[in-house]
């Protein structure tokens, strides 16, 4: 492997609801069978917050787990990048509420959108401003609460988000360990395939707008599920080669939580056995950014990574985004 690390993760943290959503309870709500739900996403069942509750709530909550975890005060912490969709507000940036929240009255910070892919491209931009600008403390989270945009008649779409929040502190790399490679990348051709119409410019949040159901979340499923295992398949494929790391030197791989049969295709493509395939989308959903941070804290706190553990981690999202990485814990 010729990359260097220049950070390494501290410590982890994650947030999920108390309240659980069913497929049973779905059915209760709009025209689906838990059967159509589990053979098309492998979903059982998701979180969802109590309606009015912030982003904020959430990821500070995952935040103080992850500098917990880390052994580092919050005034220690020096940069704070939050990959979100659902902030708090349009402005301003959650991550300076949570900043707030926390009392990291040292920290810089601001928000990154990059839909599922925003934890990881904030992993990367956090990666690049250690190295480059000298930061050395930097609490990078990922955090969602998509329930705030489901349409609930649609039975495509509401069927698969759930919210939560996932949180890793980083420091200087030691011994080698750290975020070995990351590569991301974008489509913007592909926009119209995944995207909320509503609350920008382009479709203010006007009665009509919000009556018309503007603020919505919009899907061409089949369309997101075909680039989606294409995207992190070569996502995957370029961060290995360019990190020089062979698919069976991983100890584990961390796919974006979307969707089970998705997950499944990028596995099988890298003969990754499943028992080296984190999953925990049927017991949460789709968290969007949230998910690959959640696993990853699941994952540690169960034994499934311990140090120097090479661990692959790969997503996708609207944008259309992609990213994946290669981390030595």
């Amino acid at each position: 492997m010729h990359k260097t690390p220049h950070a390494m993760i501290y410590g982890t943290g994650r947030s999920v609801p108390e309240k659980v959503l069913t497929n049973a309870d779905l059915e209760q709500i709009v025209d689906t069978t838990d059967r159509w739900i589990m053979a098309r996403t492998g979903i059982r069942e998701r979180r969802i917050v109590e309606p009015g509750t912030p982003l904020s709530d959430l990821a500070s909550a995952a935040a103080r787990e992850a500098l917990d975890n880390a052994g580092v005060a919050a005034e220690e912490i020096d940069l704070i990048i939050l990959g979100s969709v659902t902030g708090d507000m349009k402005f301003p940036a959650t991550a300076c509420i949570i900043q707030d929240k926390i009392g990291a009255k040292n920290a810089v910070a601001f928000d990154l959108s990059a839909a599922c892919s925003g934890f990881l491209y904030s992993l990367q931009v956090a990666s690049a401003m250690m190295a480059a600008a000298g930061y050395r403390r930097i609490l990078v989270i990922g955090a969602e609460i998509l329930t705030s945009m489901v349409n609930w008649q649609d039975r495509d779409t509401c069927v698969l988000f759930g919210d939560g929040a996932g949180a890793v502190v980083l420091g200087p790399s030691v011994d080698n360990r750290g975020i070995i490679h990351s590569c991301l990348g974008s489509d913007g051709s592909c926009a119209n395939l995944l995207f909320n119409p509503g609350c920008g410019s382009v479709n203010p949040p006007t009665p009509e707008n919000a009556a018309a159901k503007l603020h919505t979340i919009n899907m061409a499923g089949k369309e997101v599920f075909r680039h989606a295992v294409t995207a992190m398949t070569n996502a995957m494929q370029q961060v290995l080669q360019e990190a020089g790391i062979a698919p069976e030197q991983l100890n584990l791989l961390i796919p974006h939580q979307a969707n089970l049969r998705i997950i499944e295709a990028v596995a099988k493509r890298f003969h990754v056995p499943a028992e080296k395939v984190y999953v925990n989308v049927d017991r949460l959903g789709n968290t969007s950014s949230a998910s690959i941070p959640i696993a990853i804290d699941e994952a540690r706190r169960a034994g499934k990574i311990a140090p120097g553990d090479l661990v692959g981690m790969v997503t996708f999202g609207a944008g259309l985004t992609w990213a994946s990485s290669v981390i030595r814990f």
